[in-house]
C-alpha cells in the first residue's frame, strides 16, 4: 500500500504538486510515495466524481487528497467550503472515511503562483520591483489572465513545467492562502512528526 493518491483536475495543478512534495524538508513531512492521477473531465469531473474515480484505489493507498479549482468546476453560486464538504462527504461515504481530504482553490490554481518572491519573479522574466508592482494592491482579482497577459507580454510559453519549476523554489511559508495552508497542514498532519506543531495562521477544517 502506497502513502498517498492525489486526484486533479490538470496537468498545471498535477506538476505544481510534483514540485512541493519533492520538498519533504521544507513540509517537514517524512518521504512519502504518492501517485497523481487527473481526471479527463477536469474540475466539473473532480467536483461531480472524485468519490467514484477514486473508489478503485481504496485498498492500494493510506490516504487520498483531492485538488480543485471553484471557478469552473460547476458548483455554480454555492460558498467554496460548500463545495469542498460536497465533495469530502462523498469521498467518506465512499470507503474514504479518516483518511481522505479536499482542497479547493479560490479561484484557481494560479492564485498560488502570485507571490512577491524572487523565484516567481525570475520564472515569469520579471524583476522583483516588477513583480512586486503588479502585486501592489494584493493578489490579482483574475489570477489567471493576469498570468497569461504577462507570459504573452514576455514571450513565455505557458506549460506545466513552469507551475512545477515554481514549486519547488518559491518560498511558501509565507503563503496565508487558505487552501493552500489546509494543504500543507494535511500533508503534516499525516507524514510529519507526531509531536510537531504546525504554524496555524488561519484556521484549517478537520478532514
Amino acid at each position: 500500500m502506497k502513502h498517498l493518491v492525489i486526484l486533479v483536475a490538470d496537468r498545471n495543478t498535477e506538476h505544481t504538486l510534483r514540485g512541493l512534495l519533492q520538498r519533504t524538508q521544507d513540509l517537514g513531512i517524512s518521504e512519502i510515495q504518492f501517485d497523481i492521477r487527473v481526471h479527463p473531465q477536469r474540475d466539473p469531473g473532480v467536483y461531480r466524481r472524485a468519490h467514484d474515480f477514486l473508489r478503485s484505489h481504496l485498498r492500494n493507498y493510506q490516504y487520498a487528497l483531492v485538488l480543485l479549482d471553484k471557478e469552473g468546476c460547476g458548483a455554480g453560486e454555492r460558498e467554496t467550503e460548500q463545495v469542498r464538504l460536497r465533495v469530502q462527504t462523498l469521498l467518506e461515504r465512499n470507503g474514504w472515511k479518516g483518511r481522505c481530504q479536499v482542497v479547493v482553490i479560490d479561484p484557481e490554481l494560479d492564485v498560488w503562483v502570485w507571490s512577491k518572491d524572487q523565484a516567481v519573479a525570475s520564472a515569469l522574466d520579471l524583476s522583483l520591483s516588477d513583480l512586486e508592482d503588479l502585486l501592489k494592491d494584493g493578489k490579482p482579482s483574475s489570477p489567471k489572465k493576469t498570468l497569461e497577459r504577462v507570459l504573452w507580454e514576455r514571450r513565455i510559453p505557458r506549460s506545466s513545467s513552469l507551475y512545477e519549476d515554481i514549486a519547488s523554489k518559491v518560498d511558501f511559508t509565507r503563503c496565508t492562502d487558505p487552501a493552500f495552508r489546509l494543504l500543507w497542514e494535511t500533508l503534516r498532519r499525516w507524514f510529519g512528526p507526531k509531536d510537531t506543531q504546525f504554524p496555524q495562521e488561519v484556521q484549517c477544517p478537520e478532514p
